[in-house]
Formats: structure tokens, C-alpha cells, sequence
């Protein structure tokens, strides 16, 4: 009989190389946004080959300042995927604008290019689809849907990955990440905003710094440190500390050897699961360089002997952490209320949302971890 283990949903790969990182930080006293969090920027850049990385607190930070840099607000329209985490849409309602839903595809569980054009209105400022789980969203359909309307993308789980040989951040105008230890790399909490735009780089600049005309590491490196800088925007304190960015750099040189070991995870996952006829296994469509930050199938419950919840209940008792793999924005009660919104509106969300289980994956996994999750799921 298989010994009892404990298998977490996620786990983030640090050691020795990022608590000897902070050292400088902390013996020097440098702790918030410094050169750190500018090594970090330039070291991210280079990676997915943008000529801006702009360092912020978190993911939905960097989503607010893109669209904020760019001058959306009441009574603009976003569009974005009804599948996803809810600051995807938070992210346009702090700018006082409306979100938009569109569906998703049910292989990829991205927005879905085809229903795209007919939610354009001419109030539409923006779109805003997800590589959700890893997997860039098709880009280029979405652009061709709505020629002309400028795509920012939310690059959360996309550290590494790339879409026809180019890197996440370098599609669309913007694109926002984020650093939560669930994700690929982390630096606890954090997030970075990359883009080829200098005019939009420099107003995310000063929006995260308050609305500062110049940065605080400017500043104290300048002729005349004592002078405070000028105020002429209203901005935001959405900083990244140099703690994390000295983290950041010590996990970005670990990063291509982490999507490679989850790539070979997860098509050890596919192998072994094609035999379970009631588990529909992640696509990753050719042309695209999977990032692997989450492995999430879905559960078929007309062929499984147990409902999803059922089945993650059974593989909890096991010791197995399993998640739903996120939910249908329109189907949580802020968006019903706001947005007078119902669950059947958008039907392969609302089906995600039911049925979707994302399995252990991550870069601590072990041989008999993965074996462990197989024979549990052999069992069901």
C-alpha cells in the first residue's frame, strides 16, 4: 500500500540564491524601489525582449497603470475574457470603465477570437485578453477581429513563454505579470508592466511612483537629493521593494530551467492521463511555447464516476491540493449585480468554471510526487 503523502497545488523554488540576494539590500539599507528593482527591470527586459520593464507591487497594479497610462475611463469599454481571475476585470473598473466579456475557447480556456468583433461598440478602448495558465492567447486572430483597437495583454502566468517565437511581453502594446509564488518565478508578491512604447514607459514610471517627475533613485542620486520632485499627475504607490527585485534576479536566471521542467511534467501528465477517459488532458497548440504555470484539465462528469467536486474532494482526503482552475467573472455576484450579468450568458466560462481541476505542478515536485497523483487518480 502507497504511503500517504503530501502533495501541494503549488510550491515556489527558493533557496540559498535568493536569501543570499537580499543580503546587499539589507546590509546596505537600500529596502524600497532602488537598484535592485533597475537590475531586475533591465535583466526582465533583455529576457522577453521589450525595450521597457517597468517593476510594480503586483500584477493588477500593472494592469491599472497600463490602462490609466493610456487614458481610459468612464464610459470606455474593455474588452476581456469571462474566464479568469477577477482583477483582470477589477483592473478596468478601477479606471471607472466598463468591462466587456467574451467567451472562451474550450481546448484553451483563452478568449475566444471568433466572438470577439461583435462585442466592439464604438466606445471599445482597449482589449485585454489572459494567457491564462501559461498558454499566450491568439493574439494575432484577436488584433485581426478588431484591427485597429490596441491590445494589452495580462502576461500573469506567462513569465517565459512566447507566441509564435515571441516572448509574452512583447506582444500587444502592453503587457502586465505577475511574481505570486503560485506563478512560474516569484518575489512573493510583485508584478512587472513591459512594453516597446517609450511615452507609455515613461507615464507608467511616473503613475507608479505617485506621479513623481522623477523616480525616488533619481532623485538620491541627483546633484540635489534634498529637493522633492515635482507632482503633476495623479499617480499611485505601486513600488516593488529591492528585496524582491534582488529575489526577482536570483529566480529569472532559474526561469528557463523551470519552464523546462514543467514542460516535461506536463507531458509526463499527458502521457499517463490519455488513459483516463473522463479527464480532458491541457492542449498546447503548436506554435506556442506553453509556460506550464498551472496544469488544468477538465473533468467530463457524463464519463466520470464523480463529479469534479467529488473528485477533488476524494484526491484532499489523499493529501493532494487541487484547485478549481479559476472562475467565471460574470458568474461572481459584484459582476451580476453591476453588470445585471447571468451564468448562462457566457456558457463555456460558466462550464469552466464548473468543471475545470488543476493538478500539482510545480518546480519542488518529485518523481513519486507525480506517480503519487497519477495512482490516486487511477483509483477514482
Amino acid at each position: 500500500m502507497t504511503e500517504k503523502r503530501t502533495v501541494p497545488i503549488a510550491l515556489p523554488a527558493t533557496g540559498q540564491e535568493e536569501w543570499q540576494a537580499m543580503r546587499e539590500s539589507v546590509m546596505t539599507g537600500w529596502l524600497t524601489q532602488g537598484p535592485k528593482v533597475a537590475d531586475f527591470e533591465q535583466a526582465f527586459a533583455r529576457r522577453h525582449k521589450v525595450r521597457h520593464a517597468l517593476a510594480c507591487c503586483n500584477c493588477t497594479a500593472g494592469l491599472h497603470l497600463i490602462l490609466t497610462a493610456m487614458g481610459i475611463g468612464p464610459d470606455d469599454e474593455v474588452i476581456v475574457p469571462s474566464f479568469t481571475w477577477i482583477s483582470t476585470a477589477n483592473a478596468v473598473m478601477y479606471c471607472g470603465a466598463k468591462p466587456v466579456f467574451v467567451d472562451v475557447d474550450r481546448l484553451t480556456y483563452n478568449m475566444d477570437p471568433a466572438l470577439v468583433a461583435e462585442k466592439v461598440t464604438d466606445r471599445t478602448r482597449a482589449i485585454l485578453p489572459v494567457h491564462l495558465f501559461g498558454l499566450c492567447a491568439d493574439v494575432d486572430a484577436i488584433a485581426a477581429a478588431a484591427p485597429g483597437i490596441p491590445i494589452v495583454c495580462d502576461a500573469a502566468c506567462a513569465s517565459g513563454a512566447a507566441y509564435k517565437e515571441v516572448p509574452a511581453g512583447a506582444l500587444g502594446l502592453a503587457s502586465a505579470f505577475s511574481f505570486h509564488p503560485r506563478k512560474p518565478i516569484t518575489t512573493g508578491e510583485g508584478g512587472m508592466v513591459t512594453t516597446q512604447s517609450d511615452e507609455l514607459a515613461d507615464k507608467i514610471n511616473s503613475l507608479r511612483n505617485h506621479g513623481a517627475g522623477v523616480s525616488e533613485e533619481q532623485r538620491h542620486h541627483g546633484k540635489q537629493p534634498y529637493i522633492l520632485p515635482e507632482f503633476n499627475v495623479l499617480g499611485f504607490n505601486y513600488r516593488m521593494t529591492d528585496l524582491q527585485g534582488a529575489v526577482g534576479m536570483a529566480q529569472l536566471a532559474k526561469l528557463d530551467g523551470f519552464i523546462e521542467q514543467r514542460r516535461l511534467w506536463a507531458q509526463f501528465y499527458n502521457e499517463q492521463l490519455a488513459e483516463v477517459p473522463w479527464l480532458q488532458t491541457p492542449v498546447s497548440p503548436e506554435g506556442q511555447d506553453h509556460g506550464w504555470q498551472s496544469y488544468v484539465c477538465y473533468v467530463h462528469e457524463d464519463k466520470s464516476p464523480l463529479s469534479r467536486n467529488a473528485v477533488m474532494e476524494r484526491l484532499f482526503t489523499e493529501g493532494i491540493s487541487t484547485r478549481p482552475g479559476t472562475h467565471a467573472v460574470h458568474m461572481l455576484g459584484l459582476y451580476r449585480r453591476r453588470l445585471g450579468l447571468r451564468e448562462d450568458d457566457y456558457p463555456v466560462s460558466r462550464d469552466c468554471d464548473r468543471f475545470t481541476m488543476a493538478l500539482p505542478l510545480h518546480n519542488r515536485m518529485t518523481v513519486e510526487d507525480i506517480e503519487y497523483v497519477l495512482n490516486a487518480i487511477r483509483a477514482i
